[in-house]
């Protein structure tokens, strides 16, 4: 597992999102009304519409495409649709405001935005 430095907490405004390319994976970063900022996989699993395009209302965004409407916390895609995102543990450093995304065996160089 490596934690990322991904940016600033100023880089997305509140109920915003930025996208990072990592590893050849599209992750996308909400910034929620509180605050909490989280990052699933850009790709909804339905027909693969970008998350971060999406309308997020309280804990779950909704796929710009098709309307599914996937919890930001789980990954899982809310009834009566099924699937699943795949999601990063996000830490903030409320001192700094850097953004740290931890990502499953990744070394440094292959790290892309």
């Amino acid at each position: 597992m490596n934690k990322l430095l991904v940016g600033n907490i100023g880089d997305i405004d509140l109920k915003g999102s930025r996208t990072l390319n990592i590893r050849n994976k599209q992750i996308a970063l909400f910034r929620l009304s509180d605050g909490e900022v989280l990052a699933v996989e850009n790709r909804c699993p339905h027909k693969g519409g970008a998350l971060s395009e999406g309308m997020v209302c309280g804990g779950v965004v909704h796929c710009p495409l098709h309307d599914w409407r996937i919890d930001l916390r789980s990954g899982a895609v809310q009834e009566p649709d099924e699937g699943c995102v795949e999601t990063y543990e996000v830490e903030v450093d409320r001192s700094s405001g850097a953004i740290y995304v931890t990502i499953d065996s990744l070394s440094g160089a292959e790290k892309g935005a």
